[in-house]
């Protein structure tokens, strides 16, 4: 590094950072450049970082403020429409269990108490025919039979049943 002084730096500078160089400077000038080190360097210096900068400022383009800003807002709404999602996912889990248990529950009551469906089954096991039209007056004529229980809890079932189909395929 040399410590002396060039008089025509401030000049070359000027140039240089008025984006006039090499176009608008005197031949003279030019001259000077390509004889004097100190000069000369100062030319690659700042003529590399102008090119570097140019480079990245067109690779490094930004969005629009509006698109951000809507990016932003999906982002937002998505992480509420999540956060209120895990307690219904969790509600219909629960609803969904309280009614596989409520159907179990009505499945039992009913081959014990009801239509004996236990003691059918075993005489359906020792039976060689298996025809509807055999089978619903035999069912029909049991003395323990009470359609008042047994449509109102179909009924319910069905409900439930559309119920939780709706819960599960509901996903807006």
């Amino acid at each position: 590094m040399t410590l002396l002084h060039c008089s025509h730096e401030p000049e070359v500078a000027g140039l240089l950072y008025g984006g006039r160089w090499p176009l608008a400077a005197p031949q003279e000038v030019r001259a000077h450049v390509a004889r004097c080190r100190r000069c000369s360097d100062l030319v690659l210096v700042t003529e590399t970082l102008r090119r570097a900068r140019v480079d990245s400022s067109e690779t490094a383009r930004l969005n629009s403020p509006g698109l951000l800003w809507w990016r932003a807002q999906l982002r937002r709404r998505n992480a509420a429409v999540e956060r209120i999602g895990k307690p219904v996912l969790r509600a219909q889990f629960f609803a969904l269990s309280l009614y596989v248990g409520a159907v179990v529950a009505l499945v039992a009551s009913q081959a014990r108490h009801g239509m004996q469906w236990l003691t059918w089954l075993a005489e359906l096991t020792q039976s060689r025919t298996f025809h509807l039209e055999v089978l619903w007056p035999a069912m029909a004529t049991r003395p323990d039979w009470n359609s008042a229980l047994v449509a109102p809890g179909v009924a319910l079932l069905v409900l439930f049943s559309g119920v939780i189909l709706y819960f599960a395929t509901d996903r807006q």
